[in-house]
């Protein structure tokens, strides 16, 4: 693999002196701007060997830089050959700064506009103005000399009905129609793939983890729609299920469409969408409004059918996890202290029970001992994966895609008898967690307003942890949904009922052992005796937390009544299709715990 990235690393030097460049930036992302992205579009991973999911690559003439953030700073050490690529922080030396610190003044750095956001172009534009020009590039040369590489995997259009939705395209067409005159656009420009997907009631399997079709959308002021996607991907019944005014288009006509909205005002988010569209409106004289993806806000409060199936479909994961907490706890009884991989494999099996079940809703994070105090550890990236230690942890962090709904869980369990500082550490992250969970809250509330409480307990003992609170979750969309989130960095975006948020608090000592509680909760109003209108949240996720690892000492009285609740609820809810060691299994994992 080193001397294919030599060459690859040689081949690209040569082009940008064919080309009279000097530097080339590879970013991970693909056109749609999205976490994830389907194979053929790896064009990082080809140019430097990382496999991760944020990152960066700067290939000058005689010099070269790969950035990850602090996820990453041991896999790419492993992935990327330091003989080539020097290793930087991505957020505390950005790409751009290292350009600016290590190339002449004048250079030209190279850009692909379809790879970076408008928002990104229009920022670090600024940012060289006076030391380095960024020139726009119409042909990558990673496709130029990426010869092996593989065919897009493009699946047919799913159409989901009112059954799963709630609510018909043509009613939601009509709803994101009036926000786009409202803001006083003609059109509004849509590249976010879960958007599309939830706009036309359409999902697919174009992308892993992700039931989405690669595509783009125009919507226009009268709620008519572009839809640029091969026609033949479609079944026939798609007309009579979007209703009328939506135009399906190949992709290949998306730039011709676009040029056809000179003179109108464009609704574009800078943040998610890409710079060349950006570029080729202005170059046709649209006049751009940068507004958020009107999809968003609507989209991410769930309606009352949806809101049904997420809870429905927690309930069948749950199923599968509790199966899956059993069957570990039976293997490390008997002696079998089972691989990482292993351990992942099984679980998905545990999941595919479920006929339901299409895929999981991002990597597996399947951690043993020291390697959970890698909050984004992947097994998949070393050279042999662990095994359980005996008087340690194990952590887990999955999830579910299902028609109805999108699942995440994180469970911590004990693999034998973990010391008390590991109980001690649980029990503060699982107060933390119980503090969120119970929180009440008035309308306007953000989730930066919410982040202290899940983390006040840990800092009582001077520890944190360095990841967000709180991600919104789409229902069978994407695990990791916007615009909501909980973290200690600010979010403008008030919290509104239906939207779905995970609570994961953490706590991880380096080399030693990770700890994370992580449930998925929806946002819901609460009926008080008082003046103001509140909301709380509302547990969705149906797995027992392992009360072996509880130092009940630590716990207040209500937090145990909270635990306790949670646990006869999950009882109630996957007992009825549990049977024999299992349901025996559930009995003790729910039991009430006292002092």
């Amino acid at each position: 693999m080193q001397t294919n990235i030599a060459q690859r690393v040689a081949q690209i030097r040569q082009w940008l002196t064919d080309n009279q460049l000097d530097a080339l930036l590879i970013p991970h992302e693909d056109e749609y701007l999205g976490e994830y992205i389907p194979d053929h579009n790896e064009r990082l991973h080809w140019a430097t060997g990382f496999t991760g999911s944020a990152g960066m690559a700067v290939i000058a003439r005689d010099s070269a830089a790969m950035f990850v953030d602090g996820r990453y700073v041991v896999q790419v050490r492993k992935q990327v050959p330091g003989d080539i690529y020097e290793y930087r922080h991505l957020i505390d030396e950005p790409p751009m700064q290292w350009a600016l610190d290590h190339l002449p003044a004048g250079s030209k750095v190279a850009i692909d506009a379809r790879l970076h956001s408008s928002a990104w172009l229009t920022r670090h534009t600024a940012m060289v103005a006076s030391e380095l020009e960024l020139v726009c590039i119409d042909d990558n040369p990673i496709e130029l000399f990426w010869h092996d590489r593989p065919a897009a995997t493009l699946s047919n259009a799913k159409l989901m009905g009112l059954d799963f939705v709630g609510q018909s395209s043509a009613d939601k067409r009509q709803q994101i129609a009036a926000n786009v005159t409202k803001q006083k656009a003609d059109a509004a420009l849509l590249t976010q793939l879960d958007s599309i997907a939830w706009l036309l009631n359409v999902r697919g399997s174009d992308v892993p983890s992700l039931p989405v079709l690669l595509s783009t959308a125009i919507i226009h002021a009268d709620a008519s729609v572009d839809f640029f996607i091969d026609p033949a991907r479609l079944p026939a019944e798609f007309t009579n299920h979007v209703g009328d005014g939506v135009r399906v288009q190949a992709p290949e006509a998306l730039e011709a469409a676009l040029q056809q909205l000179g003179g109108k005002a464009v609704l574009v988010d800078p943040a998610t969408s890409n710079a060349w569209a950006s570029q080729v409106l202005r170059a046709a004289n649209a006049t751009l409004i940068e507004a958020a993806d009107p999809c968003l806000l609507p989209k991410a409060a769930k309606n009352a059918t949806e809101i049904a199936g997420m809870i429905a479909c927690h309930v069948r994961d749950g199923v599968a996890v509790s199966k899956f907490l059993a069957w570990v706890d039976r293997q490390v009884a008997q002696g079998n202290l089972l691989d990482e991989g292993t351990l992942s494999d099984q679980l998905w099996q545990f999941r595919t029970l479920d006929s339901s079940c299409t895929d999981v809703s991002f990597d597996t994070i399947s951690a043993a001992g020291g390697n959970a105090a890698m909050c984004h550890y992947n097994h998949l990236n070393q050279p042999t994966p662990s095994v359980l230690e005996m008087d340690n942890v194990y952590l887990v962090d999955s999830g579910g895609q299902y028609p109805d709904g999108t699942t995440d869980i994180t469970r911590t369990i004990a693999i034998g008898t973990p010391g008390d500082e590991v109980k001690q550490t649980f029990t503060l992250v699982l107060k933390g967690h119980i503090g969120l969970a119970s929180a009440r809250f008035p309308a306007g509330t953000t989730g930066s307003q919410l982040d202290a409480l899940a983390r006040q307990h840990l800092w009582a003992y001077g520890f944190d942890y360095d990841h967000g609170t709180g991600h919104g979750v789409g229902h069978f969309l994407s695990v990791h949904e916007g615009p909501q989130r909980i973290a200690k960095v600010y979010n403008p975006t008030a919290l509104l009922p239906g939207m779905v948020l995970s609570n994961e608090p953490g706590y991880y000592r380096a080399d030693a052992f990770g700890i994370r509680i992580e449930n998925l909760e929806l946002v819901v109003e609460i009926e008080t005796a008082g003046d103001r209108h509140v909301m709380g949240f509302e547990s969705l996720t149906r797995a027992p937390i392992d009360r072996r690892l509880v130092d009940v000492a630590l716990m207040t009285d209500s937090e145990l009544a909270w635990l306790n609740r949670y646990h006869e609820t999950v009882f109630a809810a996957i007992s009825p299709a549990l049977e024999g060691d299992d349901l025996g299994w559930l009995e003790q994992a729910t039991a009430p715990l006292s002092r």
